[in-house]
This record gives structure tokens, sequence and C-alpha cells, in this order.
């Protein structure tokens, strides 16, 4: 329920990271002047006795976070792909966020698993471990399918994580809400329709009905990706709350000296993790959408094993176009091209100059061609690009936040493999390959053939439709909303019909 109760929360939050010595930590690894650190200990220093304790075994940040709930540990995910923004000693501290997290009892879990079956777990499985792995959302089992004798992995929610979810969440809406009335200059990027979208996203991830149908999809897409695997689901043993996978061997990407003896090229690795991402997101529509280190597994041939499909990102013909465009121009470094496909997109006002636009785009894209990752601030360049932002008015896209949030994920992964991979370099033969099979001329022939399949639907209604249409023309009383074309609407009608026709016999013929 929202409303200024959740205030509490969000006082228990800010008194928890003091607490428990995050809040310095944050700081102090995000390079904040002593001024700042101060006005945060004094600010939060009233409050402290409201901080949850969390694990004293813990170092300060993790410890806040696992305390605070699973919406926090999803934050701190991300953050432990970052070492370039929080510093390596917390990126690595906060991997224990990824599979590390305490599991809860296997009694508790085998009872969810014959709850949600409606059987006893030995009806199904023959075979059934202690966990395997524990994140925020769910854990882990092995087992072993009764019917085949199939190896897989049983995945379990945690106990009253739906309930966990929607407090944090509606605390974050109070947060949003309170920002977008004090500082309006924040009301551009949309925060209440940014904790929108997060909670649209919660909400599939905690149906693993809907995470299996997304490794389904995801599996049939990437079928043909070489070095690329996705475990299938096994649909007579999953549920609501239970989703059973085929098992996917490999070693944990998390678990560095065991990826060190497997003796694999881990800067291939590196690229192939951003190129897969891209060629997902851009040739299928359909990416990964936490694609961390503790979601991921290396075989021993070297192939890359994807787990975990609770969040699946989706974007349209349209929206990937514009994003190709906008890579590619980076890409060439035509900055230019970059600011025209932001203006004819609509991400940034039209009042705006675009040649400001455009130079300011070259300052952000300049500085990082001809250095390697060890040389560029990725947070200084993500401060900048805000400003830049900010200065054009550009609005928050909110179908966009889940590709931006997982590109910085994936290129984390890759810099982990390999600090000094130039993701720009990386990136262009999927992106150029992309260019030349959707933007040019082969793309207008094949989106005017797809128009002409969708006016050809219309075909049977079309005489009647024209007929209703001369009737109008003929007769100005008022047509019946719907049943009636006159005007303008009667050429484009007859317009449409002619060029279907003219395009389906040129087609044929």
């Amino acid at each position: 329920m929202r409303g200024p109760h959740n205030l509490l929360r969000l006082i228990r939050t800010g008194a928890t990271f003091e607490r428990t010595g995050a809040m310095q930590q944050v700081l102090a690894a995000l390079e904040a002047p002593p001024r700042l650190r101060l006005a945060a200990r004094i600010l939060a220093a009233p409050f402290r006795w409201l901080g949850l304790r969390g694990d004293p075994a813990l170092p300060p940040l993790v410890r806040a976070l696992t305390a605070l709930g699973p919406a926090y540990i999803k934050f701190g995910q991300t953050l432990a792909t970052r070492p370039d923004v929080v510093g390596t000693e917390l990126a690595e501290e906060l991997r224990y966020l990824q599979d590390k997290l305490p599991p809860f009892p296997l009694d508790e879990a085998r009872r969810a698993v014959a709850q949600e079956l409606e059987c006893p777990v030995d009806e199904v499985f023959s075979e059934f471990s202690e966990p395997v792995a524990a994140a925020s959302i769910a854990q882990v089992h092995q087992a072993r399918l009764r019917e085949d004798g199939r190896k897989v992995a049983v995945k379990v929610l945690r106990p009253g994580v739906e309930r966990a979810f929607q407090t944090d969440i509606d605390a974050f809406y109070l947060a949003a809400n309170a920002i977008e009335i004090l500082l309006p200059k924040t009301r551009r990027l949309r925060p209440t329709d940014v904790i929108a979208h997060f909670e649209s996203v919660v909400q599939g991830e905690i149906d693993l009905r809907l995470e299996a149908s997304s490794a389904a999809e995801f599996a049939d897409n990437t079928a043909e990706d070489a070095g690329f695997a996705v475990p299938r689901p096994v649909w007579s043993a999953s549920g609501r709350r239970v989703m059973t996978l085929d098992w996917a061997a490999g070693v944990p990407m998390s678990d560095r000296a065991a990826l060190d003896a497997l003796g694999v090229n881990k800067a291939e690795i590196g690229q192939r993790v951003l190129q897969l991402f891209l060629r997902h997101a851009l040739r299928d529509g359909l990416f990964h959408g936490d694609l961390h280190q503790g979601n991921l597994k290396v075989t021993r041939e070297g192939t890359l094993v994807a787990l975990d499909f609770g969040i699946m990102g989706r974007i349209d013909e349209y929206t990937r176009r514009v994003y190709a465009e906008i890579l590619f121009g980076f890409i060439r470094r035509d900055y230019r091209r970059v600011a025209e496909v932001h203006f004819e997109a609509g991400y940034v006002p039209p009042d705006r100059d675009i040649d400001e636009f455009a130079r300011a785009l070259r300052s952000v894209g300049e500085p990082i061609f001809g250095m390697d990752a060890t040389q560029i601030s990725m947070a200084k360049l993500l401060a900048y690009l805000f400003e830049v932002t900010e200065r054009f008015g550009m609005q928050t896209r909110t179908e966009l936040i889940l590709l931006q949030r997982t590109m910085v994920v994936v290129e984390g992964v890759s810099r982990a493999l390999d600090s000094r991979i130039n993701i720009w370099k990386v990136a262009q033969p999927v992106v150029e390959e992309y260019i030349g099979e959707n933007i040019g001329p082969r793309a207008v022939g094949r989106d005017l053939l797809r128009t002409a399949r969708v006016l050809s639907r219309f075909g049977p209604r079309l005489p009647q439709l024209v007929e209703d249409a001369l009737i109008a023309q003929a007769n100005p009383s008022p047509p019946d909303a719907g049943t009636r074309v006159g005007g303008p609407a009667l050429w484009l009608l007859l317009g449409a019909g002619l060029f279907g026709a003219g395009f389906w016999l040129g087609a044929v013929m």
C-alpha cells in the first residue's frame, strides 16, 4: 500500500546504511568530498537506532543490502559488475550477492515444490539436493527426474518474496514522488515511470511460469549461436513458484579460480559476451536483462551458458533501428548523424539546436576512441553524459531503461574478463551486420512487402469500405462512428487499396 507511511522505510534505509558502515564505504568509493561525508553522517546519526543490524560477518555494504531486502540486493548485483564506478574492492565484495546468499531450509523448499506440483516431491524427482545456489528471489536445487533420469535444476521462490518486493517498491514510489516535487528538474527523468517499469519487471520475475516461457523462447532464438547455450524448461515439473530446467554444466563465471583452471581464453569470452548481447537485442529484439557473472557459466569447451531468465528485455523493430543507428554513428564518429537520429526519434525536443547537440555528443564520444578501458573513467563519462542530456531536455525513455542498464552490466562483465577491452571495436561488426541487413534498399523492400501483407488482410472489406466512403461523400449527414469514411480518408483508402494491389501484382509477376 502506497502512502506516507513508507517514509519510515526510506528513513530506515538511510539508518541501515549508517549503522552498518555502508554509507561511509559507498561515499569513499565514489570519492565524495569530505564535507558531503560529514553532512551525510550528521543527518543519519539521529536515526541510526532505526537501522537494521544485518549480518556482522558480512562487509558493510553487502550487510546493509541483504538486510534491506531483495530490491536492494538487485541493485547491489548491478554494482558488482562496475569496478570502474565503485572500485575493484567494493565490486568484489558485492559479487557475494549474485549467488551466495543464505538459503532457506531444504524441508521448506520441498514443501513449496510439493504444493506447487500438487504431488509429493519423490513422485517427480528421484533425487533432490540441498540448495546449490541462492539469490535474492529464489534458490536452486540439483535434482533428477524420476521419469527419465535426466539431471535438472529446480528453482524455488523464497517464501514471502512477493510481499517483500512490494514493500520496497511502495517505498520507491514515495521517494520518486518526493523527488519530482522537491526537484522539478528531475521530472524529465520521469522517476515515477522508472519505478513503474521496475515494478513490471519484478512482477514478471516472481512468476516462474513467465520465466520458463522466456527461457524456451530465448533458447529457440539462440539455437544457432555458436558458443552459446540456454537450458530448456521441463514444463511438467514447473509452475508459478517452481521452475525446472535442464541442468547446465560448467563453471560459474563469478568463480575466477575455477575459470582460470579451465584454461579458456578469457579475453575472447569477454568479447563474445558483449557481441552476443548486442546480437540478441538487435537481431531478435529479445535479450537477457540480468546478464551478470552469477547468471553465466563457462563449459570446458568455452561455451557460454546463460541462466536465470526472470528479467528479459524486449524492444520493437523501430527502436532497434534507432539504437543501431546511434551505435553505428558513434562507431563511425559521425556525431551529426547521431544527433539527427535523436531528433528524428523524438528523443530530443525539436526546438533544440541540432548542431549544438552534435557538438556535445562529440565531446562525449571522442575521448573514448584510441583508449583502452583502463584509461576511461566510466563514472566520469556517465556524469558528463547526464549533464548533456539535461542541457538538451532529453526525457528518460522507459522502453530503453532495461537495455541501457543491461548494456552497463554486460560491459562490466566483459571488462572483468579483459580489462583492456574496447567496447566500440567489439561492437562494430555486430552493428554493421545489423545495419547492412535492416537499413537500406533491402530493408525498404522488406518493409513494403510487410505493408502489402497487412493491407491484403483487409482486401475482402475494401469494396464495402469504398462504397461507404462514396455514399458519405454524396450524403453530408454525420456518419455513424466507425462505419462511414469520407473526405481525405477516401483517397487514403483508395490509395492503400491500389498500392496493395499493385505491389502484390508486382511481386507475383
